[in-house]
C-alpha cells in the first residue's frame, strides 16, 4: 500500500484544515481505486473525456475537481457531478458553467485562475482582468455559479524565493478580492497553489488545497 502510506505523510505534513487533491490524470483506475481504498475521496483530472470516464467507473462519493484548461464547448460533460473547477480564466467559461450548471440544478463552485508565474504557458487572470469581470452586469447575471477563491500556478524553476514571491502574490490577490466582492461570503475561502515540487512552500504562504500527483503516485 504504498500510495496510502504516501498519502498519509502529505496529509500529516500539510496544515490542518489543508485539503489534499490526489492528480489522477493518466492513472488507471485500479490505481485510483488504491488511493480510495487507503481513505482517500479528492481526485483531480485536466482532461474532460478522462474525467468522465472515470467518474463512471469508480464510487459515487468521489470528490472530483477538474484542474485543467477548460474548453466551453467541453463544460455540459462535468456539470452534472464536478464538485470544484479550478481553472476558470475567462468570463465566457465562467458562463458556460452557469449556463451548464442551470440545466443540471446546480451551484458549481469555481476558483479564478491567475497569472502568477514567469512564464507565457500558463493560463490565468491578470488582477485587472479579473477586477473588470467581477464588476461587470455580465457577472451579476450568474446565479448558478459559487466563486469558492482563487488558483495559481508558480514558474517551473528551482528558485525558491521566486516560487515563495509567486505563491505570496496569489495570498494577496485574494486578500484584496475578498475584501473588495466577497467580504460576506464564507465559501470565498480557497486558495488553490502547490504541486508535488513545491507544495510545502505553498502550505507556509496560506495554500488551502494542494494538487499533488507524483508524490502520490509515482513518476509518470
Amino acid at each position: 500500500m504504498i500510495i496510502g502510506k504516501n498519502l498519509s505523510e502529505i496529509k500529516e505534513s500539510l496544515p490542518s484544515g489543508s485539503k489534499l487533491v490526489a492528480v489522477s490524470k493518466t492513472k488507471p483506475v485500479e490505481v485510483i481505486l488504491e488511493a480510495y481504498n487507503s481513505g482517500h475521496k479528492i481526485f483531480g483530472e485536466n482532461k474532460v473525456q478522462e474525467l468522465v470516464q472515470k467518474y463512471e467507473a469508480l464510487p459515487k462519493d468521489i470528490e472530483w475537481h477538474f484542474i485543467g484548461h477548460l474548453q466551453t464547448n467541453k463544460v455540459k460533460y462535468i456539470a452534472p457531478f464536478v464538485s470544484l473547477i479550478h481553472g476558470i480564466d475567462s468570463l465566457k467559461v465562467l458562463k458556460a458553467v452557469d449556463k451548464e450548471a442551470a440545466k443540471n440544478a446546480r451551484l458549481v463552485p469555481c476558483l479564478l485562475q491567475f497569472h502568477i508565474a514567469r512564464e507565457n504557458t500558463k493560463f490565468g487572470f491578470s488582477v485587472e482582468e479579473a477586477i473588470d469581470m467581477l464588476e461587470s452586469e455580465s457577472f451579476a447575471s450568474l446565479k448558478n455559479i459559487s466563486v469558492a477563491g482563487v488558483m495559481g500556478m508558480a514558474t517551473f524553476t528551482e528558485n525558491v524565493i521566486q516560487i515563495r514571491n509567486e505563491f505570496r502574490t496569489l495570498k494577496e490577490i485574494f486578500e484584496q478580492l475578498k475584501q473588495k466582492f466577497f467580504f460576506n461570503k464564507p465559501e470565498f475561502k480557497e486558495i488553490s497553489m502547490g504541486m508535488s515540487d513545491d507544495y510545502h512552500i505553498a502550505a507556509e504562504e496560506g495554500s488551502t488545497i494542494v494538487r499533488i500527483g507524483s508524490k502520490i503516485f509515482g513518476v509518470r
